[in-house]
């Protein structure tokens, strides 16, 4: 999974990389020549052509900017600012510095992976039994109990015995026994109340005799653990699958992990079949 979640990040960070990369670098239009078509010319800089179409791509991709008046002038206005700095470096032979190349070429290559993630997405569709073959496994990973119970936890186990045979003869005063005597400063202040849990993620001996207890039962021998001896009762079970929402209100989300764990392996491939040697 940490493997996907980085895929994830990668894929994201490809394409959003499009909104910091502009194609009028070109050293040769930056120069003051263009071999673009004049007549689909949105901006002319001295000689250098933005087209409307480039303009346009600018202006979707900032969609709340759009929305202030004149919006596109400022956007030509920066570009036009953009192109006359370009001009100066090209002016300056700064275009034939190592770095510079350099920054060109990785700014392509970026470009070009943005654009192989954007179509891979559109044209790879997972199945319906692809997506509900997910579905189970959400399911299933879903299996077993959540818990909500209250505990008292005092630091000797006869501590523990005297509290359970007061609450065998009195369930009901389990809140206030947890409210002046437990330990633990943040579920005493709710009567020992835990809320909702999975027992995997608590502590060991605590998590085991949780799940021996039935609905509204206490547990009749104090629970050890690092923290002392525990008391504790169950308020209610439920089964975790019932957390699990409707297929179709998770669809999309299944539909997108599919395609990025495609996209990885699509990518391995690549991978295993490539040349590749790194300098040490």
């Amino acid at each position: 999974m940490n493997r996907l979640r980085y895929t994830l990040l990668g894929a994201a960070a490809l394409l959003a990389m499009s909104a910091c990369t502009h194609s009028g670098t070109d050293t040769s239009s930056a120069s003051g020549t263009s071999s673009k078509d004049a007549t689909d010319a949105g901006l002319t800089v001295n000689g250098t052509v933005i087209s409307t179409r480039e303009i346009a791509m600018l202006m979707r991709q900032q969609p709340v900017r759009n929305e202030a008046p004149n919006s596109q002038q400022k956007i030509v206005d920066n570009l036009t600012m953009q192109v006359l700095a370009a001009q100066a470096a090209s002016q300056k032979g700064l275009d034939k510095s190592p770095e510079v190349q350099d920054q060109l070429d990785l700014s392509k290559t970026s470009i070009l992976a943005q654009a192989y993630v954007k179509d891979f997405f559109a044209t790879h569709q997972p199945t319906d039994a692809q997506l509900s073959a997910e579905y189970d496994k959400v399911k299933a990973a879903a299996s077993g109990n959540e818990y909500r119970a209250r505990h008292i936890v005092v630091k000797t186990e006869d501590e523990a015995k005297a509290i359970i045979a007061k609450l065998n003869q009195d369930p009901r005063a389990f809140s206030k026994l947890a409210s002046d005597d437990s330990l633990d400063p943040i579920s005493k202040a709710k009567g020992g109340d835990l809320g909702w849990f999975d027992p995997a993620r608590m502590q060991p001996e605590f998590a085991a005799a949780v799940t021996k207890l039935g609905k509204g039962q206490i547990s009749q021998q104090p629970v050890k653990s690092q923290f002392g001896y525990h008391v504790i009762v169950v308020d209610d079970i439920r089964s975790k699958a019932a957390n699990v929402p409707p297929f179709d209100q998770i669809k999309d989300s299944l539909t997108d992990h599919l395609k990025q764990e495609d996209l990885l392996k699509s990518l391995d491939d690549m991978k295993s079949k490539a040349k590749i040697s790194v300098k040490s």
